[in-house]
């Protein structure tokens, strides 16, 4: 073989090795994604605060509070606590006029979602008055059975709870359309599949629950890009898992146009490639010290790349097999571990269109899932966005 050959075949192993670790994975939580048992009983006693961290959100936030105000839950068992950080709008004023409470914060120094988090936390802890507290984004729609479907987990022991989060707007376009399937995959499939296991679902960063006796214990101190992941990490370093509350449901406006979702898709992966570089080795240190499958699975959560990045590399394995075969060398290996990787990776997608309820014409928008992956490559491969919490422009808005 030639130098150049002998270089891909290479290259190939490399690919092969996370390919096929990826794709396993996920094909296993696929074929565990049925819908399990909600609880259908939910002590209507326990008390919520839901805090709303807002940035500049006044031409959302009236509506998010009055969506929030007709929750199926005793009106005297929850509040509505909006944190107004760093604001130089009407947010405040338009959310105390729709009946939240407010809390205004203002620090340049310290901005950013983590640190308007821990300031509505700390000053619902001191206040006493709720159990747990559930957290929703500015820009959602919830289901009525919001709290109680957080109360069914919690009677059940739970202390950390995360609802599917998916997509308020899914038709707005292509775009829009394919998240509303990666989310059905990535939200739904995959937690689905690791509730049956008994694993941390992970948090979302919206629609989220955690009562007060775990945040005594693993206070919150979330301050990445990814605050989200890094503390759910954090609550599996502590031995505690999130669980999946499947029946309730919190819907995020998805941006349509190519610029917003550009400075929004990039401040996700860049969040997520630091959680992986920062966590993957104390993961797997902790899974090995305690013996526990949880800290193991999100190590391996981590690792499973973003669905564009296995899908690139199915796509090498295929490629550098069809090379392999113009030079007369063997490919029938990597051709199929190409088309083995390739099946289960589509078995997952097409499990997440079916969940999502997108319908005939998500499936139809996959065909631009190509340009999408170029558009994300492209994207990686530019400066990277600014640790600040920068309010992503709202479709029309």
């Amino acid at each position: 073989m030639s130098l150049l050959q002998t270089t891909v075949v290479i290259l190939l192993a490399a690919i092969a090795v996370p390919a096929l670790f990826s794709c396993s994975y996920l094909l296993l939580l696929t074929l565990l994604s049925g819908r399990g048992r909600s609880p259908r009983h939910a002590n209507r006693r326990t008390r919520f605060d839901i805090v709303v961290p807002a940035h500049n959100e006044e031409g959302l936030i009236a509506a998010l509070v009055k969506n929030l105000s007709q929750i199926d839950w005793p009106r005297e068992a929850f509040r509505i606590v909006v944190v107004a950080d760093n604001c130089t709008d009407r947010t405040a004023l338009l959310a105390m006029q729709a009946g939240a409470q407010v809390l205004q914060r203002q620090d340049p120094a310290l901005r950013g979602k983590g640190h308007a988090l821990e300031f509505a936390f700390r000053d619902s802890r001191d206040a006493g008055w709720a159990d747990a507290i559930v957290v929703v984004d500015a820009d959602s729609e919830v289901s009525p059975n919001l709290l109680a479907a957080c109360a069914g987990q919690l009677d059940r022991g739970a202390h950390a709870v995360q609802v599917h989060h998916g997509v308020r707007d899914p038709l707005a376009s292509w775009r829009t359309r394919l998240m509303t399937i990666a989310l059905g995959a990535f939200h739904r499939v995959r937690s689905r599949g690791r509730e049956r296991l008994g694993l941390s679902c992970g948090l979302r960063g919206n629609g989220w629950c955690v009562t007060h006796a775990l945040l005594r214990q693993v206070p919150y101190r979330a301050y990445s890009l990814a605050e989200d992941i890094e503390y759910g990490i954090e609550l599996g370093l502590a031995g505690q898992r999130i669980h999946y509350a499947d029946e309730a449901w919190v819907n995020a406006e998805m941006v349509s146009s190519a610029g917003a979702a550009r400075s929004q898709r990039q401040r996700w992966e860049h969040g997520r490639f630091q959680m992986i570089r920062a966590k993957t080795v104390p993961l797997l240190g902790n899974a090995l010290q305690r013996r526990s499958a949880v800290p193991l699975d999100l190590a391996i959560d981590l690792l499973v790349l973003p669905l564009s990045y296995v899908a690139i590399m199915v796509a090498l394995l295929l490629l550098g097999a069809a090379a392999l075969a113009a030079w007369q060398l063997p490919a029938s290996p990597w051709l199929g571990i190409g088309l083995a990787c390739g099946g289960m990776l589509a078995a997952y997608v097409l499990r997440g269109w079916q969940l999502s309820g997108i319908g005939a014409r998500g499936l139809a928008d996959l065909a631009c899932a190509p340009f999408f992956v170029a558009w994300k490559v492209v994207l990686m491969l530019q400066p990277r966005a600014g640790d600040q919490w920068v309010r992503t422009r709202r479709n029309n808005r």
